[in-house]
């Protein structure tokens, strides 16, 4: 197990002694927090079922949690929770890390369907979702495959953000808005979003603007890593006593500068999205309890500006589908078919286009369902087929082709030894389908500062994990825990091979036989609920060990963390500190260097005041990186080059009506 840094030892020591001087937790508080806890519904999973309730491990934010962790990238909102990390690549790119797997084995959602971007493309691309608008954002960890296809074997981050809606609100007109502003980097944001509806209508609005300069880091300030986003939506939905049918039209517009290249004149990327979906539902129709059609049309585009020239312009068309059929209930079991589609068309145009065009088509057809054995056993189940289609461009393409054919099973067992406690045991079989930038690539990778080959005759790669978990909460005391081994056959990464090309590093792509070992858990104490405030302590870490089969550790794994938070609450006033230690990681791959370990303290103060006409205001200061720490994310391609940003200051003042 990891060391702990004795800073974080006395943080740990000193934010639990004024809770202990106080009076013991009262009971009814105890049961706020479970009941709470089992309310959170997953919108990610196909059968309706809450967080407390799945066997597949899962990690929320929503709420109070959400607005103090939301940041400028998906990656840095959910990159704290326990299996979770962040890619980084500069201040304008992070992506979702689940358990050491990232790129095109975590998959990122909008409400369900793909985000229609080109980030597992290449490290430097951004995701085209904006945090501040999400509603909940949800980790699947492990393999999602049976919902969501060979793209998500390492996992699925979804993004509720309800743009088509699906209920009518509560009120004619509701919403919220903030504003922010920040010191490390210079920040201005500004978002609102309205909800509205009649008897039969539901409307939805929202905007995001966010500017900011150079990044400071305790070493100094990251040169060409100002952003510029913005970011919209309008949607409307018909809702009726058994179903709706809504659409939606959005976009997604970003510059954002990549750290290192001030030689070359400085890179940046200009992105823009424009992206249409339609939605419907209905209930109770025959022998299925409802129907769930969702189908997205996303034109994406972005350019890699060198100066003031364009060196390449990134094309991506997409279209997916997903149709829903949850059945009614057959000998016991609860179950839904599914059916999930898509076409991409992609485009690189340049002199640094390491991947030629393709066209890709891939269709899948999957069943999941669960059945109770009395009140102690709870089975789940299910299966899917996928069938991957890339065509590449023959006059740039570096092979032929391909087809893929993949499948994935899994099971599920949970045993409810008493109300509080339960066990969870995970069996899957899961495979992946290569990408094109894997079987094609071949040329210059500016954004890596190397020279990429693919592999065009790779093979698709099977995962096969095995997972035992064990949740238990009783009185004042909530504890998750899970241990996991993840037996790949084929895996694929992207491998540094020593040699040199026009004076940079060659990497290939390869694949060999991986072990993935891991363990993750979180423990929340509720210490106390009087007339001084509620006290909450929670210590939460996690470690993924992962390398060859035939020898050698596999590059950009994350290392290990462990954390401690304490909460308090009272009145309309909440606060929190929390001090993460991340370790040195020291197992690295062949031309990989170390990377020491560090910790981040953060801490964040709100005061949430109620008007006469049913309106809030919410005011906040939040600190990040306290101790000014030089931090390097072993994740990232540009570790030795730019470090996280050093200590910040957010403040400003959100809205709800």
């Amino acid at each position: 197990m990891p060391r702990l840094h004795p800073l974080a030892c006395a943080l740990l020591f000193s934010l639990s002694f004024p809770a202990l001087a106080t009076d013991p937790p009262v009971a009814p508080d105890q049961d706020r927090h479970t009941t709470e806890l089992k309310a959170v519904e997953i919108q990610g999973a196909v059968l309706p079922t809450t967080a407390d309730e799945m066997t597949r491990p899962v990690e929320v934010l929503s709420g109070e949690r959400l607005d103090e962790a939301k940041a400028s990238t998906l990656g840095e909102t959910v990159g704290k929770l326990p299996g979770v990390q962040s890619s980084y690549f500069g201040p304008g790119v992070g992506r979702p890390i689940v358990r050491g797997f990232d790129g095109a084995r975590v998959q990122v959602l909008s409400d369900g369907l793909g985000s229609g971007d080109v980030s597992t493309v290449s490290a430097d691309h951004a995701v085209s979702i904006e945090p501040f608008l999400a509603d909940q954002i949800e980790v699947l960890k492990g393999p999602a495959t049976l919902l969501y296809g060979s793209g998500a074997i390492g996992g699925a981050v979804n993004v509720v953000d309800g743009r088509v809606p699906e209920t009518l609100t509560d009120e004619p007109l509701e919403g919220r808005a903030e504003l922010r502003a920040g010191t490390v980097n210079d920040e201005r944001t500004g978002m609102v979003r309205v909800d509205g509806s009649t008897a039969n209508f539901a409307i939805h609005a929202d905007a995001v603007h966010r500017e900011t300069g150079d990044t400071d880091t305790p070493i100094g300030t990251l040169a060409g890593t100002a952003i510029r986003t913005d970011s919209a939506a309008l949607g409307g939905s018909w809702i009726g006593s058994r179903g709706y049918f809504g659409a939606s039209a959005s976009l997604y517009s970003t510059l954002y500068g990549i750290p290192g290249t001030q030689d070359e004149g400085g890179v940046r990327i200009d992105m823009d999205q424009r992206r249409t979906e339609v939605r419907a539902g209905i209930d109770d129709i025959g022998p299925f309890a409802s129907l769930r059609l969702k189908m997205g049309h996303t034109e994406y585009e972005h350019a890699e500006l060198e100066g003031n020239e364009v060196g390449t312009r990134f094309e991506n068309t997409s279209d997916e589908g997903r149709l829903e059929l949850v059945h009614q209930p057959i000998a016991g079991w609860n179950g839904a078919f599914g059916v999930q589609w898509g076409v991409r068309d992609f485009s690189a145009v340049g002199e640094e286009a390491f991947v030629p065009s393709t066209h890709g088509r891939d269709a899948g057809l999957f069943w999941i369902g669960n059945r109770e054995f009395g009140d102690a056993w709870r089975l789940e189940l299910g299966a899917r087929g996928d069938r991957n289609e890339i065509d590449a461009d023959a006059a740039t393409a570096i092979g032929p082709d391909r087809t893929f054919t993949t499948s994935s099973f899994s099971a599920g067992l949970r045993f409810n030894a008493s109300e509080d406690l339960h066990f969870d045991l995970g069996l899957d079989r899961a495979q992946r389908a290569p990408t094109a930038e894997e079987l094609y690539s071949n040329g210059t990778h500016v954004a890596t500062q190397s020279v990429e080959h693919g592999q065009p005759l790779l093979d698709a790669e099977t995962a096969n994990r095995a997972e035992l978990g064990v949740h238990w909460h009783t009185g004042p005391v909530e504890l998750a825990a899970s241990i996991y081994h993840v037996r790949y056959d084929d895996f694929i990464y992207l491998n540094d091979t020593g040699l040199i090309e026009e004076d940079l590093p060659v990497r290939q792509w390869t694949q060999g036989d991986a072990r993935f070992n891991g363990a993750e858990g979180e423990a929340t104490w509720h210490i106390a609920d009087n007339a001084t405030g509620a006290w909450d302590w929670r210590v939460y870490g996690d470690l993924v060990r992962a390398s060859l089969v035939d020898g050698g550790d596999l590059p950009r794994i994350a290392p290990a963390r462990i954390g401690s938070e304490w909460r308090w609450e009272k009145g309309g006033w909440r606060a929190s500190v929390n001090a993460l230690r991340v370790q040195r990681q020291d197992r690295v791959a062949a031309f990989e260097t170390a990377t020491p370990g560090y910790t981040l303290v953060d801490a964040h103060l709100a005061w949430h005041v109620d008007t006469k006409h049913a309106n809030a205001f919410e005011f906040f200061l939040d600190g990040t990186n306290l101790l000014d720490e030089t931090a390097r994310a072993h994740t990232s391609f540009l570790k030795d080059v730019a470090p996280l940003a050093g200590r910040g200051f957010a403040f400003g003042v959100r809205t709800f009506f």
